[in-house]
């Protein structure tokens, strides 16, 4: 029995090498089939529209910032970019952010603010509180845009438009008015020691401005809709951070000891946070016409 299985094993070594022997050697490597085969060095595509290489991008923007505390501002601007890729570019982005509307949280402040002796220089007047909101009145920004992503997007499920998702990214450049610093002494110290003297100071205080250029990094993702070679749509979510005084208060300590309030409004009350924008953009290109791949 032993004699037998050894026999009968070494019967089907020999065919199995014998079949192996015969293969074709195309057959033997399936990688040896990617190297030889048909398909060798072919693109992924072929004729492929090429919407950015060596184009330039002309974009009228609207939009409007999001999630802002005290005040919303619409968003007009315009967007130049260059492609030196496909799927790398270079451009500058800016916009006019100086008209806008009030939230409610200032509607609120406004209608039912309540002056006290320990806020008077951070409130001195519920009626006149949108005058001292500090808002944003220009954007610009120096950005590089990855496309890392295109295909097709099919709108109704009728129509198909070649779309592409990027993501950018930069130096931003913000125009801020804020109310202008202003100490509680200047009036409390005022060589007239009339109530309403002291009360007229703080009163002109709320509405003095001041402007000034804030640096912040910038960052955000989009879509670009191709609907014929030389006109598109996009769709993007842009963001901007840097410190300001939105809503004019003295909400920082900064007196001996680090007193609460302290006093004053002035640098020392500002706040990082992430100003937020969503934005349309008709998109134009140059030259008209869009290259097509091998």
């Amino acid at each position: 029995m032993k004699t037998r299985f050894l026999s009968i094993l070494t019967l089907a070594a020999a065919l199995v090498g014998a079949e192996a022997m015969a293969l074709p050697s195309g057959q033997a490597s399936a990688q040896e089939v990617q190297v030889t085969g048909p398909l060798a060095g072919a693109p992924a595509v072929h004729h492929m529209r090429v919407y950015r290489q060596n184009r330039l991008q002309i974009a009228p923007v609207l939009g409007i910032t999001l999630r802002e505390p005290y005040r919303q501002s619409m968003v007009l601007g315009m967007q130049l970019q260059y492609f030196l890729t496909d799927w790398l570019g270079i451009g500058v982005w800016g916009a006019y952010t100086g008209v806008g509307f009030d939230t409610n949280l200032t509607n609120n402040i406004q209608s039912q603010g309540v002056t006290t002796e320990r806020n008077q220089l951070s409130l001195p007047s519920r009626g006149n509180f949108p005058k001292q909101v500090g808002q944003i009145t220009g954007i610009g920004a120096l950005q590089m845009t990855f496309v890392p992503l295109r295909g097709k997007l099919a709108l109704f499920q009728r129509l198909f438009v070649d779309t592409d998702f990027y993501i950018f990214g930069g130096l931003g450049f913000v125009g801020l008015q804020e109310r202008s610093n202003i100490a509680a002494s200047t009036c409390t110290d005022m060589a007239m020691t009339s109530v309403t003297a002291q009360n007229d100071c703080f009163l002109a205080s709320q509405t003095a401005r001041s402007n000034r250029m804030a640096l912040s990094p910038t960052f955000g993702a989009g879509l670009t809709m191709y609907f014929v070679d030389w006109f598109g749509i996009a769709v993007e979510w842009r963001g901007f951070y840097f410190k300001m005084n939105d809503a004019g208060f003295d909400v920082l300590g900064g007196g001996p000891g680090g007193d609460f309030p302290d006093g004053v409004v002035n640098s020392k009350d500002r706040e990082g946070a992430l100003t937020q924008m969503f934005n349309l953009a008709l998109v134009f290109h140059l030259p008209s016409r869009a290259r097509i791949s091998d």
